[in-house]
């Protein structure tokens, strides 16, 4: 019987398991990072007057921003950002369990969470795991916000790389010209074994004005992504800022 313990001297050897994000070269290297942005969407209600939590969230020294919900006359969002994820446990919970967050409505089905992650090429990747993604929703001159989960069909993972490069190309380049044209800023966030429905990704709109967000939204309906391999979207939350902790100098 062969003992579990030794290893086969006839199998090769097994590379090392690599788990950090990877981006383009820069200056002749590859660029590798052990670090990505953690970002949470917490939703409340019962809030007629927002003020107690903008001033706890102010004083707490936390990075983050509070929404007021469009949708909900009472109702309100706190993101919460942090690169340890430690922290959501160790100083947004008991921030959230003691007064004035104590006297609201959690509403966990409105609950997201996600990390940033590379895709292998961007140029320059600390700024893309985690300067990016603050600067665009702690910006006070872009206040409003649209943040949804989604999941893509598991026929997109059996395609071939890349076709799937190809279908996303088609989403990025819409996604593309309205950041360039200034109507909205997108975060793509993984949620792979951290969001409660199974869903893959959080995305986050963020814009000057509202309309363009939906408009955005719309556009991508008709492309290949969204209109056959997107098994489920939603569900939506919708605010805009009335708190913003700093933003990140660029």
């Amino acid at each position: 019987m062969i003992d579990a313990k030794h290893k086969n001297p006839a199998a090769p050897p097994r590379e090392a398991l690599d788990i950090r994000e990877k981006g383009g070269s820069k200056n002749g290297q590859p660029q590798f990072s052990d670090k990505r942005l953690f970002m949470q969407l917490q939703a409340f209600g019962h809030c007629a007057d927002p003020a107690p939590m903008i001033t706890a969230l102010a004083s707490a020294g936390l990075e983050g921003a509070l929404y007021a919900d469009v949708k909900d006359p009472r109702g309100i969002a706190v993101l919460a950002i942090s690169e340890n994820p430690d922290l959501f446990v160790s100083q947004w919970r008991p921030l959230f369990n003691k007064k004035p967050f104590a006297d609201l409505a959690p509403k966990p089905d409105m609950a997201m969470l996600g990390r940033s992650y590379s895709l292998g090429y961007e140029p320059n990747l600390e700024d893309w795991l985690l300067l990016r993604p603050r600067r665009a929703v702690l910006d006070p001159s872009w206040p409003w916000a649209m943040w949804y989960p989604l999941r893509r069909t598991g026929a997109f993972s059996r395609l071939p790389h890349q076709q799937q490069g190809q279908i996303l190309r088609e989403h990025g380049i819409i996604g593309r010209a309205y950041g360039d044209a200034e109507l909205a800023r997108d975060i793509r966030l993984a949620c792979a074994g951290l969001d409660q429905n199974d869903n893959d990704f959080v995305i986050g709109l963020i814009g000057k004005e509202l309309f363009p967000l939906s408009a955005l939204v719309q556009s991508m309906r008709a492309t290949k992504q969204t209109s056959t391999y997107i098994q489920s979207m939603g569900p939506f939350f919708v605010g805009k800022a009335l708190w913003q902790s700093p933003a990140p100098k660029p």
